[in-house]
């Protein structure tokens, strides 16, 4: 009984050293303008852990620094969903996209096309 209480221990303590306190990672996030890159980077800092988030425009690639002890990208991901942004892997509900302002309507094509008409 002592050992499988001490291989229990050891196998937790284990799991708890595992975790990385400056993790990096990257998500597929949708948007098409600086209003988007500053929603999307502002919901994933507000998730406690996240130390740093940057959000391209034109690859849409998210760029994470977090800490795997405070949160994991499961939780940031429902933060940017919530604020209307859809990831790769979530999908925003309709109210959270609805929320967002005229311009960042990445879900229709007009307004995707007028972007890249701007910037070209």
């Amino acid at each position: 009984m002592k050992k499988i209480i001490g291989l229990l221990l050891l196998l937790m303590g284990t799991t708890v050293f595992s975790q990385n306190k400056n993790a990096k990672a990257s998500l597929e996030v949708d948007g098409v303008c600086m209003m988007c890159k500053s929603r999307i980077e502002k919901a994933s800092l507000k998730t406690k852990g996240v130390k740093s988030a940057t959000w391209n425009i034109e690859t849409h690639e998210l760029r994470l620094i977090y800490d795997e002890r405070k949160t994991n990208l499961d939780t940031i991901q429902k933060r940017i969903v919530a604020v209307g942004h859809d990831t790769k892997e979530l999908k925003a509900t309709e109210e959270a996209y609805n929320s967002v302002h005229p311009c960042c309507k990445y879900r229709d094509d007009e307004v995707v096309n007028d972007h890249h008409t701007d910037e070209d």
